[in-house]
């Protein structure tokens, strides 16, 4: 039993009385710090005299929560693609055991449990921190609305293992992409200047399929990276920012030879003009990943004789490949659009030059005793 008075945010001058009652627990923000001990004192003498009623109040569920957070905050501060994902994670993972919850009930030890659970069912790190995500900004409105002192979902501690430095990077020998590269250009030439796109450039997919020919520079030989296709939607790059890849010459060359036969197939079909994304289906638009994955991916990869690689791979193929050949790792950084070159060596660390033995050894040759 007892009575508090203290500012709920340090500094802001807004002070609120805090009861705890009967095993519970109710607050109320008063205003400056004199107005709050004024009714912090009359809380205790009507606790002392047997007065005190807490005042009956339910605090709304998780699920009523969740669906202001998805109508209002998160269309908001989210792409349309991190929106889709927190939508489907709520309706198939999170929403089934929190939903029914008062959030008042929910406790730093049930969202902590959820989400280790989660790991031991095999789910992604990503996956289960975007589920912690969700349940943070749920409750984060709570906060906001008075309704609870602090957030459970924050500072949970450690939910998984550290990866190991380059640990799920399985890029492509130069073998095995010559022999795709081959198999493309021989079977699926429609496709051969994408995946050419992707191994010369490590764009990701989203962004090679949102280039438009305004963003290619053939004098200057740079591909100006300035949206992504996700799930059928332009949106910005990942990072947020534009930037530019440089082009190699066998790529520019694909690719104006595209351009031009590009010309011919919108005049022979009736599109009237030349669509402006690069890479198109054979209706005009925009190619579809998922089909793509399934239709052309998968059957080049067994045409080839290859093992099973995502398309993904292809992009740490062109990191490898040029940290491997000793290449500036700033610069692979910067095309890469990574956010920092420290990300960089910890994603290609294995990568890096200067792990043979004998240049370990020439160690006693430089400083001979």
């Amino acid at each position: 039993m007892g009575v508090q008075v203290r500012e709920k945010i340090k500094g802001s001058g807004v002070w609120w009385v805090f009861v705890k009652h009967q095993g519970r627990r109710m607050s109320k923000q008063v205003g400056n710090k004199w107005a709050a001990k004024e009714v912090a004192k009359k809380l205790e003498a009507a606790i002392a005299a047997g007065d005190f009623r807490l005042e009956e109040t339910k605090a709304p569920t998780f699920g009523e929560l969740a669906q202001d957070w998805l109508a209002i905050t998160v269309p908001a501060t989210c792409k349309a693609s991190t929106a889709s994902d927190y939508r489907s994670l709520i309706k198939n993972h999170v929403g089934p055991v929190f939903n029914p919850k008062p959030v008042d009930q929910i406790t730093r030890l049930m969202v902590k449990d959820f989400l280790l659970g989660k790991i031991r069912d095999g789910l992604a790190a990503s996956t289960v921190t975007h589920m912690k995500n969700c349940i943070s900004g749920v409750l984060g409105r709570a906060v906001e609305a008075n309704i609870l002192e602090h957030n459970p979902a924050l500072t949970l501690g450690r939910l998984y293992r550290e990866k190991p430095k380059g640990q799920e990077i399985t890029p492509m020998p130069v073998e095995h992409l010559s022999a795709l590269l081959e198999a493309y250009r021989d079977h699926w030439p429609r496709y051969y200047p994408l995946v050419l796109t992707l191994a010369r450039t490590g764009l990701r997919v989203g962004e090679a399929l949102g280039l438009m020919w305004e963003d290619l520079d053939f004098d200057r030989r740079v591909v100006h990276v300035k949206r992504s296709l996700s799930r059928m939607q332009l949106v910005p790059p990942k990072s947020g920012k534009s930037r530019p890849v440089d082009m190699s010459p066998q790529l520019a060359l694909v690719l104006q030879g595209l351009q031009t036969s590009r010309k011919r197939e919108a005049l022979a079909k009736g599109w009237g003009e030349v669509p402006d994304l690069v890479f198109v289906n054979r209706d005009g638009k925009p190619v579809d990943l998922n089909h793509f994955r399934a239709r052309v991916w998968e059957k080049a990869l067994a045409v080839a004789k290859l093992p099973h690689y995502r398309i993904h791979d292809l992009r740490h193929s062109y990191a490898t490949m040029r940290i491997q050949a000793g290449h500036n790792v700033a610069d692979v950084s910067s095309q890469l659009g990574h956010h920092s070159v420290k990300f960089t060596l910890d994603q290609y660390y294995h990568w890096l030059p200067g792990k043979a033995k004998n240049e370990v050894d020439d160690l006693d040759r430089l400083a001979a005793v």
